[in-house]
Order: structure tokens, then C-alpha cells, then sequence
């Protein structure tokens, strides 16, 4: 558990961004949120506004100087900005790259320089590119397949130089389809789950990319803030300068998922049982599979996920049901 300390979290009023700030806040810690509102919405953190130990920097981790200004006082960061989802990094692979690779170096310099006790990142798990092994184990990669996911492991490239040449404490944190409450539903790279959900509860078709036989590693948001807390906390020292997967450890198709929100939502609507699922053609850049093994992070961290894939999904349909309902 993060407790008393100075903590920046950049993205902080993004889907992951925010479910953290409120964790820390709540343990009594005084949090710095950085975020350009790019995809981060101001309603995340709306309720942290007028709290004295939240401090909103409204900028943008491609200025040098902002991210200085953000990490002066910090002894924790919590690095999540990033601009996500691979078909937008397949239609402009430039701000992603601007974004993903320039504004992490960005935070890693200021970080440096202001001596910054443990910096923990968001990795992805799209990192793994066309590796056909199952589960994916973190010493073994294979080519991206996307630019964000180019992006994603320049990222670690830097953070394991950055930790060797500076002596500073770098952890990254592979995370695998993550889920939740605040995950946007709108907008054309909304991820799957919201996206679905949103369609299910209007009795709209969701249409799947492929064949529904395409698995995931879906993961609740609330595993991956414990994830954050042990790897900013962590005093070993052969558990830092290094990445960990952050997954439930399951692989769930999407003909499975679909089953499992209509069952949910038919809780609260029962004619969203009768919804007719549409197929469309795989999305380019997509993996066909992904599993993670967490063995390394439960070794080295003490992870261990406290929500399957239906415990999460339960509590997400919950909040999209009365904030979207």
C-alpha cells in the first residue's frame, strides 16, 4: 500500500489514471495529476477538484519543462499517460510515436533529474507482437505488429537503459486488456468491453472482429492498481528494473465475453438476452491469442489478482449500467 507519500500520476484522469488517483487519495497520500485531456476526461477526477491533497497540471508530457514542473516534491511516479489502441497508431503513427516514445523519455529525464525514488510505468502486453507461445513470459517477445506496440517496447528499452546508466528504480508493467469502471464507451477506439456493453444496454448489435474465437486476457481495473501499489512499494532489489505482466492469468474468447455481459446485463434488462451478435473481418494489427503468466509478478511483487474476469465484469456492468443505463 502507497501511504503518506508525494505521488505523480501522469494520464491521471484517464480510465487507469483515475481509478488510481483515487486509491492513493484515499490512503492519505497528496497526488499530482498531469494530463493534456487528450483522452483523459475531466469527470474522472471532477470530485478530487476541491480536495487539498490533489493537484491538477494541465499539460502535456511532450514539454519538457511541464513534466519538471510535475515531478518537482515527487518521490512516486506512476507513469500512464500514453496514447493508446493500435488502429490509431495505425492511422497516425507519428503522435503516437511523439506521444508513447518522446513524452516517456520526457518523464524519464525530469524523473532523473529530480531524483525520483521508484518510477513504474504502463507496459503492454502488445509487446509479445506475433509470439504464438501461450502463456507469454516476459523474457521472450516476439516482432510487433503494431506502431503502438513499436512505441510500447521502445518504452521498456529506454527504462532498462535509464536504470543501468542513472541508477534509477524503473519497473513496467505489461498490462493485458484491461477493464472497468470509467473505460470510455465512446469514440472510435473504445475498447471491446465497454464498447459492447454500451451496444448491449441501447439493444444494439456489438459486432465482433473475426470469428469470436480470438482470446484475451481481460484484467479488472482493481488488479492492476494493486499491481501499481506493490511495484512502487517493492523493496527488493531484484524486483525492480524489470517488467511484469499484469493479467488475471485466464484467456476468455469473445464469443465467451459476449455470453458473459448479455447473462450480466439481462439482470437489469432481460430482452438484452435476446440481442443478435454481429461478425465482422479481424482487425489489422490484432493477435489471435493472449495469456498471460503472472508466476514473475507473484514471485517478485506478491501479486495476486483479486478479481477473475466475471467478478470484474460484474462490478463494471454495475457502473455502466447506471451511468450509461
Amino acid at each position: 500500500m502507497i501511504e503518506n507519500k508525494n505521488v505523480l500520476v501522469t494520464g491521471g484522469a484517464g480510465f487507469i489514471g483515475s481509478n488510481i488517483v483515487e486509491r492513493l487519495l484515499g490512503q492519505n497520500n497528496k497526488v499530482i495529476c498531469l494530463d493534456n485531456f487528450s483522452t483523459g476526461k475531466r469527470e474522472n477526477i471532477e470530485q478530487f477538484l476541491k480536495g487539498p491533497d490533489f493537484k491538477l497540471i494541465e499539460g502535456d508530457i511532450r514539454d519538457l519543462d511541464t513534466c519538471r514542473e510535475a515531478v518537482k516534491g515527487v518521490s512516486i511516479v506512476l507513469h500512464e499517460a500514453a496514447l493508446g489502441s493500435v488502429p490509431r497508431s495505425i492511422k497516425d503513427p507519428i503522435t503516437s510515436n511523439e506521444v508513447n516514445v518522446s513524452g516517456f523519455l520526457n518523464m524519464l529525464v525530469a524523473a532523473r533529474d529530480e531524483g525520483v525514488g521508484r518510477f513504474v510505468y504502463a507496459a503492454s502486453s502488445s509487446t509479445y507482437g506475433d509470439s504464438r507461445e501461450l502463456p507469454k513470459v516476459e523474457e521472450r517477445v516476439g516482432r510487433p505488429l503494431s506502431p503502438y506496440a513499436i512505441t510500447k517496447y521502445v518504452n521498456e528499452l529506454y527504462a532498462d537503459v535509464f536504470g543501468k546508466l542513472y541508477g534509477m528504480e524503473l519497473i513496467g508493467l505489461r498490462y493485458f486488456n484491461v477493464f472497468g469502471r470509467r473505460q470510455d464507451p465512446f469514440g472510435a477506439y473504445a475498447a471491446v468491453i465497454p464498447k459492447f456493453v454500451k451496444a448491449l444496454i441501447s439493444k444494439e448489435s456489438p459486432v465482433i472482429n473475426g470469428d469470436g474465437t480470438f482470446s484475451r486476457d481481460f484484467t479488472y481495473v482493481e488488479n492492476v492498481i494493486q499491481a501499481n501499489e506493490l511495484a512502487a512499494t517493492v523493496e527488493n532489489k531484484e524486483a525492480v528494473n524489470t517488467v511484469y505482466n499484469v493479467a488475471f492469468g485466464e484467456r476468455t474468447t469473445l464469443n465467451q465475453l459476449v455470453d458473459y455481459l448479455k447473462t450480466s446485463l439481462s439482470r437489469f434488462d432481460p430482452e438484452i438476452a435476446n440481442v443478435e451478435i454481429k461478425y465482422g473481418p479481424p482487425r489489422e494489427g490484432d493477435i489471435s491469442h493472449s495469456l498471460a503468466s503472472i508466476d514473475k509478478a507473484r514471485k517478485l511483487l506478491g501479486y495476486d489478482p483479486e478479481y477473475s474476469v466475471k467478478e470484474g465484469l460484474e462490478k463494471a456492468i454495475e457502473w455502466y449500467w447506471y451511468n450509461l443505463g
